[in-house]
């Protein structure tokens, strides 16, 4: 009940995003903004700030990243041993396929920072920056066979890897911050994390997406995400030891609901977008309920 207590805000903050779209009628311009402004600015300069302030275990950190990466692995042959089973087009389930595995690393900042502050953030950082090129190596080996896109210039442009690369790098090299620069870095990641669960909410869609049917591989989909991964990652974050922080992470990530990303890129390749809007939606929704679980099993 803590841990769904100490959460709760974190989620009133995703229902509230889907009011406001509701019922302000700001338009689709305004939140396109909005993300893109936690996208490319905001988050950024929240991993950033707490990767240079916060001291990195780096005995620690190859098993952590290890972790991550196992149990990313579970979730993509989870989700592709369904394919034969699917009854949805291949491209249907090829754009589906990254809800298995993807996940939210706004949720996953908020959560972590939660738990443990600076430490989670930058913990949480840098699990995202080395998951995130994985994950997207995988989504767009699932989707190229239907369309095209420069994969290695996506990664050399993402922002959030780019900032876990250049706070790991001035972390390494032992530089003292300037307390102006500091306290900047911090008020953009005040505002990083109450608006990027505002910019999630709403973005959910959970209506008319399979008017001819793949319910079926849309719910295997979300419990490989919701149920599976989160369990491979408790069991090898065991096996490896990991102390309180990076463990909370590893869990953390792995029960995390599918990216919103996975939507955009599944746009930009032509492929099943109304479902994949569906699926992150209610991974979304669903991990209010799932994700205090699996955290109380900490």
């Amino acid at each position: 009940m803590s841990i769904a207590l100490a959460l709760l805000p974190d989620f009133v903050l995703i229902l509230l995003g889907l009011a406001l779209r509701r019922a302000m009628h700001l338009g689709d311009h305004f939140w396109t903004g909005l993300e893109r402004l936690v996208y490319f600015v905001l988050f950024p300069a929240l991993l950033f700030h707490a990767l240079v302030r916060t001291p990195i275990d780096w005995q620690a950190a190859p098993p952590l990243l290890a972790t991550g990466a196992a149990s990313m692995l579970a979730g993509m042959l989870l989700g592709l041993a369904a394919r034969p089973f699917s009854g949805v087009t291949p491209l249907s389930f090829a754009s589906q396929f990254q809800c298995a595995f993807r996940f939210n690393s706004y949720i996953g900042l908020a959560v972590a920072g939660n738990l443990h502050g600076a430490t989670g953030i930058a913990a949480m950082g840098l699990l995202t920056g080395a998951m995130v090129p994985l994950a997207n190596l995988a989504a767009v080996w699932a989707l190229a066979r239907h369309g095209s896109l420069g994969v290695w210039r996506e990664l050399a442009k993402n922002p959030l890897i780019l900032a876990t690369l250049a706070g790991l790098a001035w972390n390494l090299a032992g530089w003292p911050m300037p307390q102006p620069a500091l306290k900047f870095l911090a008020r953009l990641a005040e505002a990083s994390i109450a608006l990027g669960l505002l910019a999630v909410g709403a973005a959910l869609r959970v209506r008319g997406a399979f008017g001819d049917g793949g319910r079926g591989t849309a719910a295997w989909f979300m419990a490989v995400k919701l149920l599976a991964m989160p369990a491979a990652a408790l069991g090898i974050a065991a096996a490896f030891k990991l102390d309180r922080v990076y463990f909370d992470v590893a869990a953390t990530s792995a029960a995390l609901p599918a990216a919103s990303s996975a939507y955009i890129l599944t746009q930009r390749m032509g492929g099943d977008g109304a479902r994949v809007a569906w699926l992150i939606s209610s991974t979304t929704l669903a991990a209010m309920l799932t994700l205090p679980f699996w955290l109380s099993r900490l």
